[in-house]
């Protein structure tokens, strides 16, 4: 087992633990609502030391039942995952074809060959590049003003 398969064994080991142990070790048992979120605790913690505290503000909207609070507050969790999700895939998505347009290396390729094969060589079915073909050989920029074309390289003819 390599050292990466043994560390996500290991994180999914531990996750596992602090969803099961909670359940498994009776934790808030003792309690009307073992697992009532941090706000449900906060607010029955202030009415029993302040019973005439009214709040500040009220929500925009309150749910008919709590099923649907944590329907809603479910939606928002995964909205929010897949947002992230998006983000680090664009990040590494950016960060692998700037890496491939420094090797020079076409993007379906991930050992940096031309063709996708080991050793470089073509069968004749890439399309990008058929048998016996050679890429277009380049003369160094010419010097000349700083123009639209300027450090372009051209083909040789």
């Amino acid at each position: 087992m390599s050292r990466d398969a043994r560390i996500n064994t290991l994180l999914l080991l531990v996750v596992a633990a602090l969803a099961v142990l909670p359940l498994a070790l009776g934790m808030g048992d003792h309690r009307e609502e073992p697992f009532a979120g941090a706000d449900a605790q906060a607010e029955t913690a202030i009415t029993e030391t302040n019973p005439d505290y009214e709040p500040w503000f009220s929500p925009l909207y309150e749910p008919p039942s709590g099923e649907i609070e944590s329907a809603l507050f479910s939606l928002q969790a995964a909205l929010g995952a897949g947002v992230l999700a998006y983000y680090f895939g664009l990040r590494r998505g950016r960060r692998q074809g700037e890496a491939r347009a420094r090797t020079g290396s076409p993007a379906g390729s991930r050992d940096g060959s031309r063709n996708g094969s080991p050793d470089g060589s073509s069968d004749g079915d890439d399309p990008v590049k058929p048998a016996g073909a050679e890429p277009p050989v380049t003369e160094p920029p010419v010097a000349g003003p700083a123009g639209a074309d300027a450090g372009v390289p051209r083909p040789s003819a």
